[in-house]
């Protein structure tokens, strides 16, 4: 890598344009530089309309970044409290367009074969960034279409910069300026309430800064990447090591792996498959190991083998071991023992554990699983493991989240919070010395959370509530759009409100409010500061309050600590939770209370676990909430339906006072002979038939892919592969390598770039478990749609829906699609009908929690200035990915 030959300088002077009213993730409709034109001129002493200035616009000012890169931005001249006075604190959410310069500085001495320089950006607590060329184009035809570059907007750590290809070569014999704009978006959840510090006024606080190299051909160590777990008297807590590389240039496959002489003696490694690497991406390479004696060593030392065409490469590696001693009564591990396994994808993932005092006594007690708040790196702050007491016979596990934001629990957070508490059984499984601290297999579990893992909690209990025992939910929100609400919405004063009903359903599945009926017998201790001034303290009232409108005898307790913030040492170190916990944990092996009315409530079945063993198969109309009462009672079991077409109950799980006894579905009766009701491990399933209930052999209703939003991509059970037409390099490949960076800096997901053809071949490969990500209208996704298993279509290569062409330019469109080849995995187009298109494209995948794209949505460029109201079409596929009416726009 040369750096040293080409220099970049970035200008601490900043124009800002703001603030305009916003909600949480509108940015991503909108246009980053709302409500300019890049490809227009900039007129510094230009006004744009604004609700909320006084006189109703807003002009150009000046700001000054620090020398770190740190830029602080506010508006005093702004009313703010007389907004919010009316509008709450959501009047403090604002968008504003800050624009500087950056110039590129060729070297004294310029070699004729030199490689153009390319940037590497650093975007924290910004939404998005640009570079462009200075100054207006020649022509309309020589107009550059920006490349929008997401920024780290959550400032997590272990994060690669932002690769950046400049969009004009630089000047070899003189210095080259360019424009960078950046999408500076204020969210009370990322910069607080600014009354914390004693002010009124909100200041957005971004960093940005900028470095330049030279792209050579080559593979460099990421170790921020690397994934490894404790060893506990010289025995891996784990089986799974990852290694973080990044080709600087070059496309790059991880092909063998060799350990030193030493570090064979002690452990069998191997690579889990092959890891491909595109020009500039991170990637972390899978391994997996098997242990023969203890190890006494104070690096693991291996080397990588990558090929790129003829060139061969080597990469040495030696991860750190950190050796403990057997954990006991005295000795806890107080800042956790760091375990490995390959997750969801195959893919390496860490967590921490707290070891109970002491061994079982009888059957294993369930674990805790705890969930961090949001912004908390657990392998950094040891405050997290420090806050939860060590208990007397049960695990304590403290998940990642995949980062320290992820999906708020959702998704694939909430897939690998599952799965470290399946990793930790099989880990403590695996040595006979740890065997009388096992638990058990599919253990349920006691969920603890704070924050936005207090919201977790919720979350996860409340949608596998028989696989908990019990839920301490502290300082939660009871769902976004109630945490900062909406009233600032851009796109309200635009949208059809039929069309934002359609949008806003892909958010159902992450409304904790509407699945609290599922919880009416579990034992809930909730807990909130009085005076929290992050999460305000009425959605945890609240959300007692629904629990108990659906049950007043519903099993729970609500805790509110007077005069407390937001976090206090004692909000789970105190004699209630402790009681709390004790309790729930000792009698977990007892029968469940069971109410004799209770309602289980669903919004994707496939995410979705039992209630007292009755579970929803299918939606009767998918985007809609589906819900089953039911009543048992000594003469019959009742069970009313709504918006269900099928469900299920484990014969065993109903209680001794209602067996032997008639069903009656939505007023029809099935009887059940004598040698049914003794098989306690049947499960009956019914379907709604011709309007009847109609039952069906056990597993005779097969289970459905997750549908119902875009974000269900995310839940992969292997790498993503992203398919772009060729590798040459094009708009599409630039745009999957930043979607790749955004999985990897947001989820820690891992993802693939291949070719048309590379794609084709792959699926007759019963490896590939993974997810895919077609990127543009190519071959392979033309040969896709030809299918027809939608309502899309191609016709004379252009994307059609219901025969309607989709060719306006600008015109973006995402598809979630039924996998080619495997019925428990998904395949996403994303399509462009140009340039901008398929930048819109890009801005309106998923990547966080609240951005409102169903099964799929079309947008036009409308949305630039008006949001949401720039949708075309939107809509929820039916069962069997068929059209749905009822829940579709177009």
């Amino acid at each position: 890598m040369d750096t040293a030959s080409w220099k970049v300088s970035l200008s601490s002077e900043w124009d800002v344009l703001g603030p305009f009213p916003i909600h949480a993730r509108e940015q991503h409709f909108l246009s980053p530089s709302f409500p300019l034109n890049v490809s227009e001129v900039v007129d510094l002493n230009a006004t744009y309309p604004s609700g909320y200035a006084d006189g109703g616009s807003v002009g150009w000012s000046k700001a000054k970044s620090r020398e770190d890169g740190t830029l602080a931005v506010s508006f005093p001249n702004i009313r703010w409290e007389a907004l919010r006075a009316t509008e709450g604190w959501a009047a403090l959410q604002h968008h504003t367009v800050l624009r500087s310069t950056i110039t590129v500085h060729p070297p004294a001495a310029r070699k004729t074969n030199d490689t153009p320089p390319r940037l590497l950006v650093n975007l924290e607590q910004g939404s998005f960034f640009t570079v462009v060329p200075e100054g207006p184009r020649k022509t309309q035809d020589d107009a550059v279409v920006p490349e929008w570059h997401a920024g780290n907007i959550y400032a997590m750590g272990r994060s690669p910069a932002n690769v950046v290809s400049l969009p004009v070569a630089p000047s070899t014999t003189e210095p080259t300026t360019y424009i960078i704009l950046v999408s500076g978006d204020y969210e009370i959840r990322l910069f607080g309430d600014p009354r914390h510090n004693g002010g009124g006024v909100p200041t957005l606080s971004v960093s940005l800064t900028v470095n330049i190299e030279v792209p050579t051909h080559s593979v460099s160590r990421v170790p921020s990447h690397d994934v490894s777990c404790d060893f506990v008297d010289g025995w891996a807590f784990g089986d799974a090591l990852g290694v973080g590389l990044s080709s600087v240039d070059g496309w790059w496959t991880v092909q063998d792996l060799t350990p030193s002489t030493a570090l064979s003696q002690y452990m069998d490694l191997e690579l889990v498959r092959e890891t491909r690497l595109a020009p500039g991406q991170t990637r972390i390479v899978p391994i997996r190991f098997t242990q023969k004696q203890p190890i006494d060593m104070k690096h693991l030392e291996f080397t990588l083998t990558v090929i790129s065409g003829n060139a061969t490469s080597t990469v040495d590696v030696a991860l750190p071991v950190q050796n403990r001693a057997q954990w006991n009564a005295i000795n806890g591990a107080p800042l956790g023992i760091k375990a490995s396994y390959l997750g969801f994808g195959a893919m390496p993932a860490a967590f921490l554990v707290t070891p109970p005092e002491h061994p079982n006594v009888g059957s294993p007690k369930p674990p805790i699983l705890a969930l961090h708040g949001a912004g908390v790196d657990i392998f950094e702050f040891g405050f997290w493991t420090q806050a939860l007491p060590r208990q007397r016979h049960s695990w304590i596990v403290l998940p990642a989240g995949r980062t320290a934001w992820g999906m708020d629990w959702h998704g694939p957070s909430a897939q690998e919070a599952w799965g470290t508490v399946d990793a930790l059984q099989r880990i403590l499984a695996r040595r006979e010395q740890w065997h009388s601290w096992g638990i058990a297999p599919n253990a349920k579990v006691l969920l603890m959370g704070h924050s936005n893992g207090g919201q977790g909690a919720w979350y996860l209990a409340g949608r596998y509530p028989d696989r908990v025992v019990g839920v301490v939910p502290a300082a939660g929100y009871i769902k976004s759009q109630a945490y900062v609400p909406w009233v600032q919405s851009r796109s309200a004063h635009y949208v059809d409100p039929a069309v934002r009903a359609i949008l806003d359903s892909s958010l159902t599945p992450d409304d904790n409010d509407l699945f609290l009926s599922n919880l009416v017998d579990t034992p809930v201790l909730a807990i909130h500061g009085g005076e929290d001034d992050n999460v305000p303290v009425w959605h945890t009232r609240e959300a007692v309050s629904v629990l108990k409108t659906w049950d007043p005898q519903a099993n729970v307790t609500f805790r509110e600590d007077p005069g407390e913030l937001h976090w206090y040492p004692s909000v789970f170190a105190n004699e209630q939770v402790q009681t709390f916990l004790s309790s729930a944990l000792e009698e977990s092996s007892k029968h469940a209370r069971i109410s004799s009315s209770f309602t289980l409530t669903v919004a994707t079945p496939s995410d979705s676990g039992s209630l007292h063993g009755w579970s929803i198969l299918r939606l009767g109309i998918p985007g809609r909430l589906g819900r089953l009462t039911v009543e048992a009672s000594e003469d019959a079991i009742r069970v009313r339906t709504r918006n269900v077409q099928a469900f299920s109950i484990h014969i065993g799980s109903l209680p001794d006072n209602a067996r032997n006894v008639p069903f009656i579905f939505d007023g029809q009766q099935l009887d059940l002979d004598e040698e049914t009701w003794n098989l306690k491990g049947f499960t009956l399933s019914l379907s709604r038939e011709d309007g009847q209930w109609t039952p069906h052999s056990q597993g005779g209703i097969g289970a459905l892919p997750p549908m119902g939003r875009v974000a269900n991509i995310l839940n992969t059970k292997g790498p993503i592969t992203i398919v772009i037409p060729s590798k040459q390099t094009s708009r599409e490949l630039s745009a999957a390598s930043r979607l790749a960076h955004n999985l990897n800096v947001y989820h820690k997901l891992d993802a693939e770039i291949v070719d048309d053809q590379e794609a084709a071949d792959k699926l007759n490969d019963l490896s590939q478990t993974g997810n895919i990500i077609l990127l543009g209208l190519g071959e392979f996704a033309k040969s896709t749609l030809r299918q027809r298993r939608t309502a899309f279509g191609v016709v004379d290569d252009v994307l059609s829906l219901r025969g309607r062409l989709i060719n306006e330019s600008g015109t973006a469109a995402l598809i979630l699609h039924p996998h080619p080849t495997r019925d428990d995995s998904l395949l996403l187009l994303m399509h462009g009908t140009d340039a901008v298109g398929l930048e819109r494209a890009l801005r309106l995948f998923p990547i966080r929690t609240g951005i409102t794209v169903p099964d799929w949505v079309i947008v036009t460029r409308q949305a630039d200035e008006r949001g949401t109201a720039g949708v075309e079409g939107a809509g929820v596929w039916g069962n069997d990915w068929s059209w749905n009416e009822a829940m579709s726009a177009f």
